[in-house]
């Protein structure tokens, strides 16, 4: 029979996908010896079988009855015992890290007898009893009931006054809890739930539909975490922070989550529970100040911090609470950083023996280093500050004030830079937060739910900037000196510094830029980035190549480590004042008039092919013949009949519209381009390539390597290369001849092709546009934001290789093409060149190099060290 719960003393943290990051961290804390409360874990499995089948698995409540029933005993109380109460908290937990989007209630148990027994326990303490109470109608009534959870914050908010919630005497709270029961009756036409197991039981269920609520589908979305995990839920013996001065609860980090640096990093608060830590209901104090308040329990915790580092060999996220001094624990995991600690943090590891070089390469990823090459404000521009934050997360980040999500979302979707603007953010403003540039709240810390989510999404975010009044109602906030600054005002937050600036800063280059530029390495976080990058580069098999047209492009592909050019597209070359040329060249009348276009464009591209080769100085260079459909180099047809119908037309216009209406197609795309051009207008590729031939035995050490394009059969491409092949003998010139993959009859016609090719190198844009029978011009637009809210994709292929299918063709046509010819080079350069997860199927499937833009080259170098060492099940996320 299947076992769907599990004792904290039966798990471990390498039962992640069972018993989720929570519950699996729990049982490795226990296991540690550390002070964990009790309690039990319901597995993943539970969870899934109850999302597809709409009920729980056979079996779960009697094992759940048992586990409570042994927890009891332990804890030597019942559940909701009326003069002795157990108390539990019911949470979720996932493989993944989700903060914030998932369900938790705490106060499990408690009803109009029970909180009698529980200040009984606390000494007499009926303040802490009746605040626990609310908390739970609070609590349960938004998350299980499903009721708006303002209408109790309103409640709240109106006894409070201009108090804080500790102000409140248990008098108050007893008649809040009153009025709190009074709204889940109004709201759902039944009562608050008394029995203990009923409240349990509904929590779990509800922590279960909470996997599918809207935002945690976003944040899924967001971060790629698979949609299939499902949630585990953890049944914990509640242990109390709210009891009185002498306890609380707070987070701590390892190490500094922002910057990497070692020290003592977290929030505490006293008196409270552990949601007030995050929410940013009140303001924390930092961790170091917990020293004073009780030494012994800030040993203790220092103590166990750095038990839990060395045991994870990672930096360290802890939740604890202390119950009238006792110390408890009640979560770890690998704590979430930005990229710059992400990289720091990783050296760092490795100079204190506790991981290897190789270790630390896997430790960061290419999405992080990218988020590291973002621009930074300019020191010397002028700047007007007008408030001051916590550096929640890093990063230069301009916009446009807006006080809510729906608003963040709506101005990004026109096109505009925003800052989200909060008192404090929630679990619901995540589609605000995915769409804005920054975030700036006046309430919280760097535990907070802003600081968390931002840094896992490498958002800036200042945070707990308490100069600022906060209006989201008037749709304004007023800074010192009497600032005030409306929706639709610009500023500038520095999530490094955490100051806050009005108008528009400049910005500049990051050191990490710079030092791709060619800068030395010499703050900590470059000297970081430069150990990795190199070990990653001494290890990684994968080439990286750049899509380099220029040659400024191509020199900045050498300066940022490109072992070559895998892609130069001569047809950017064509346009311009050069357009005139080539309408010269398909109008031509004649074959004398086209042979003057052709040889009036052979020392242009000459020029264009020596100084790439020049500036690539030896490397291997892969010019693709010309490719485009024609209309993109012809006037536009309906313009150019407005011009012809009026009376200042010349013969030159009705000549021109005449060919165009003749050359005109319904699908330009699945047209006359490539190699169908270069065979249905005689010349044109051997100009190409006697102008490649020409510029490379002008640059000592070049190496051409010619690429027809759009090849589908292998006639085609036989017919181009006996054409090319002439060329290159008579000048003495030694070129590969080789072949864009794009067309998926080439793929599966690749045994084939090979005979007449000695690359292949794989387009992938065109490829995916024409195996899904997509137009990429069109469809990102139409729909593709249905079909990821829909789940139908995950990512879009443009972005990420679709493995199954465009992916499919590509190991088709590695396998047929190296059956024919084993030395075969192989190569990709689409933009999946420049994509983490692309990067690792190409290691996966055995291409020899990727090729991407430029500043996209450092990403796929580290990318391909992390194939090299983790293999095609990487996570790259």
């Amino acid at each position: 029979m299947a076992k769907y719960v599990y004792d904290f003393t039966e798990g471990n943290r390498n039962l992640k996908d069972l018993l989720g990051g929570k519950g699996a961290n729990l049982a490795e804390m226990t296991n540690l010896g550390l002070p964990v409360p009790p309690g039990f874990t319901i597995t993943t499995d539970a969870c899934r079988h109850y999302l597809a089948a709409g009920v729980v698995p056979d079996g779960l409540d009697q094992e759940v009855a048992e586990h409570l029933d042994a927890l009891e005993q332990q804890m030597g109380r019942r559940l909701g015992q009326a003069d002795d109460p157990l108390l539990v908290s019911v949470r979720s937990g996932a493989k993944f890290s989700m903060p914030g989007m998932m369900e938790t209630v705490l106060n499990i148990g408690l009803n109009d007898e029970s909180v009698r027994g529980l200040a009984k326990q606390a000494g007499g303490n009926d303040r802490f009893a009746w605040d626990s109470y609310r908390r739970l109608i609070q609590m349960f009534g938004k998350t299980v009931l499903g009721i708006d959870g303002d209408l109790f914050e309103h409640a709240l908010d109106a006894l409070k006054g201009r108090r804080q919630d500790t102000d409140l005497d248990a008098g108050e709270l007893q008649r809040l809890v009153e009025t709190f029961k009074g709204i889940v009756h109004e709201q759902t036409g039944r009562d608050f739930p008394t029995d203990p197991r009923e409240q349990m039981r509904l929590a779990v269920m509800a922590v279960f539909d909470s996997w599918n609520a809207p935002r945690a589908i976003l944040y899924r979305r967001q971060e790629r975490i698979p949609a299939d995990l499902g949630t585990a839920v953890n049944i914990v013996a509640m242990v109390f922070g709210n009891v009185g001065n002498d306890s609380g609860t707070g987070v701590a980090f390892t190490r500094d989550p922002g910057t990497g640096r070692q020290g003592i990093y977290g929030d505490y608060l006293q008196n409270a529970q552990g949601e007030d830590v995050v929410a940013g209901i009140r303001n924390t104090i930092p961790l170091e100040e917990l020293e004073r308040i009780d030494k012994r329990s800030y040993d203790e915790l220092l103590g166990i911090m750095e038990t839990l580092e060395n045991h994870y060999r990672d930096l360290c996220d802890i939740e604890f609470t202390i119950e009238r001094g006792k110390l408890w624990m009640l979560q770890t995991r690998v704590g979430k950083r930005t990229a710059a600690a992400a990289f720091c943090i990783a050296t760092q590891l490795v100079d204190q023996g506790l991981i290897t070089l190789d270790e630390a390469v896997t430790r960061v990823t290419g999405d992080q280093l990218a988020q590291l090459m973002f621009p930074r404000f300019d020191g010397g521009a002028g700047k007007k500050k007008i408030a001051k934050g916590m550096n929640a997360s890093p990063g230069a980040a301009v916009g446009k004030v807006v006080f809510s999500s729906a608003r963040a979302v709506e101005l990004s979707e026109q096109g505009e830079d925003v800052i989200l603007v909060r008192r404090e953010t929630n679990p619901d403003d995540l589609a605000g937060m995915i769409a804005a540039k920054g975030i700036l709240t006046s309430r919280g810390g760097k535990t907070s739910h802003a600081a968390v989510v931002a840094r896992g999404m490498g958002k800036t975010c200042v945070c707990g900037a308490e100069e600022l009044e906060v209006s989201t109602r008037e749709g304004r906030f007023t800074a010192p000196g009497g600032v005030v600054v409306s929706e639709g005002d610009v500023i500038s937050i520095d999530g490094t510094s955490g100051e806050v600036y009005l108008g528009e800063v400049p910005v500049v280059d990051s050191a990490v830029v710079e030092y791709f530029e060619g800068a030395a390495p010499e703050d900590e976080l470059v000297k970081a980035v430069d150990r990795i990058m190199s070990h990653a580069d001494s290890v990684r098999r994968l080439g990286v190549r750049a899509n380099a047209d220029t040659p400024d492009d191509a020199a900045r592909a050498r300066r940022f480590g490109g072992q070559g050019i895998g892609l130069c597209r001569t047809e950017h070359m064509f346009l311009g004042e050069r357009r005139q040329l080539v309408e010269d060249l398909v109008l031509a009348p004649t074959d004398e008039a086209r042979q003057a276009a052709l040889d009036a464009l052979e020392p242009l591209q000459k020029a264009d092919f020596t100084e790439i080769f020049r500036a690539m100085d030896g490397k291997p260079v892969t010019i693709r013949l010309i490719d485009p459909p024609l209309h993109e180099f012809l006037p536009d047809i309906v313009d150019l009949s407005v011009k012809v119908a009026t009376d200042g037309a010349t013969d030159k216009d009705r000549r021109l519209l005449a060919a165009v209406k003749r050359l005109h197609e319904q699908n330009p795309m699945l047209g006359l381009r490539g190699v169908r051009l270069g065979l249905v207008i005689p010349g044109l590729f051997a100009m190409q390539v006697r102008a490649i031939a020409q510029a490379a035995k002008e640059v000592p050490g070049a190496r051409p390597e010619i690429m027809i394009p759009l090849v589908a059969a292998v006639q085609e491409l036989e017919s181009v290369r006996e054409e090319a092949a002439k060329i290159l003998a008579e000048t003495g010139v030694e070129a590969l001849i080789g072949t864009m993959i794009e067309v998926p009859r080439a793929a599966l016609t690749a045994a084939q092709i090979a005979e007449a090719a000695e690359f292949f190198s794989f387009g992938t844009n065109d490829l995916t546009q024409m195996t899904w029978g997509f137009s990429r011009d069109d469809v990102e637009s139409a729909f593709f934001s249905r079909y990821l809210d829909q789940g139908i994709f995950g990512v879009s292929p443009f972005e990420t290789l679709d493995r199954e299918g465009v992916g499919r063709l590509i190991r088709i046509a590695v396998e047929e093409g190296r059956s024919t010819r084993p030395d075969l080079h192989l190569g990709i350069c689409g933009e999946h060149g420049g994509d983490p997860d692309s990067v690792h199927f190409c290691h996966d499937v055995g291409l020899d190099y990727v090729s991407c833009s430029p500043f996209r080259i450092p990403v796929a170098r580290l990318e391909a060290g992390r194939a090299a060492l983790t293999g095609s099940d990487s996570d790259t996320r």
